[in-house]
């Protein structure tokens, strides 16, 4: 191992940064071309495209990339923190609806993206990935093998994308929480998945032997290093989930003073709840058992021997059988 500053060029990183970039601008012109006019990226998601490479270029190559590696829990987290909070978002909000409702047009797509997006959901998910990949036999394989970093990049990547899947507006089909709703679920999501970062903070002992010189990246112990991890993961975090819930509020509460609605209906949006309502009048109704209640059986026996009698009322109460007076 070299030392924690030597440079690489880190080619399959950039190579994959590069295939999303030209990736995105096939994909778009195809629809675009294919669809109605007005779907071609605006100004501001093209400058969305440009911050979300940026990010992953900062994340994935040298020095980032090579102190997250082997040297530092902090660059690692640092690096995890470009990913699901910038780099995702950034170029989710890049993709035109269009776009979006091509990609997620297959029932089997779409019904992942209706669940995946539900608030409850999305906090399960997310904290799944975000805490397995965090764990010391995780962290050890990403230090062992590229091939494990690129692959937990990229389920990060998607991690994140579920992260802000209910937050952002130009998916169709998406669950759209309501501004309280959302502000509880962005706080709940500041929260639960970031509980590593408080056993970082009071660790007394090194969790990660892969990080075990990091006094020679950032002059810290293993320790300090860990420390510094959590709570650099916490002040990163807070702020941009808690801003985003404050909007969110704040922008409720100027709708509901002025009467109007702050959700903007596309034709996208449309599509999409005709598709899935066309797809639920085609699938063939559930067929239930039919349940056939038990007849009661009636015991007017005597109350001596236990014997009964059949189905109906006694002989004394039966029609024409009244005894006479």
């Amino acid at each position: 191992m070299t030392g924690p500053y030597s440079f690489h060029l880190h080619l399959l990183a950039w190579l994959c940064v590069a295939a999303v970039g030209v990736g995105y601008g096939v994909a778009v012109h195809r629809v675009t071309r294919s669809s109605r006019a007005g779907t071609s990226p605006t100004r501001r998601q093209r400058w969305y495209l440009a911050g979300g490479l940026l990010a992953l270029v900062v994340a994935l190559t040298w020095p980032v990339a090579d102190l997250a590696a082997h040297w530092s829990l902090t660059a690692l987290l640092v690096q995890r923190l470009l990913l699901t909070l910038g780099a995702a978002p950034l170029l989710v909000m890049a993709l035109p609806s269009p776009f979006i409702a091509a990609l997620t047009r297959p029932a089997p797509v779409d019904r992942a993206l209706e669940v995946l997006t539900r608030p409850v959901v999305a906090v399960v998910a997310f904290t799944v990935i975000a805490v397995g990949t965090l764990l010391p036999p995780a962290v050890a394989a990403q230090a062992s093998s590229g091939i494990v970093r690129l692959a937990v990049d990229a389920l990060l990547l998607f991690g994140g994308a579920v992260l802000w899947g209910p937050v952002l507006r130009n998916i169709p089909g998406a669950s759209r929480p309501s501004p309280v709703g959302l502000a509880a679920y962005l706080f709940v999501q500041s929260v639960v998945p970031g509980f590593p970062s408080v056993i970082y903070v009071f660790a007394h002992h090194p969790l990660y032997p892969a990080f075990a010189h990091a006094h020679a990246a950032i002059g810290l112990s293993a320790v300090g290093d860990q420390q510094l991890a959590g709570v650099v993961a916490k002040v990163a975090t807070l702020p941009v989930l808690w801003t985003v819930a404050w909007v969110a509020l704040t922008r409720g509460a100027k709708a509901d003073a002025a009467g109007t609605d702050t959700a903007v209906l596309t034709w996208a949006e449309v599509e999409r709840q005709l598709e899935r309502a066309e797809r639920l009048e085609k699938r063939p109704p559930r067929r239930h058992p039919r349940r056939v209640s038990p007849i009661p059986r009636l015991n007017f026996g005597s109350e001596t021997d236990g014997t009964a009698t059949a189905l109906g009322p006694p002989p004394s109460e039966r029609p024409g059988d009244a005894p006479g007076p």
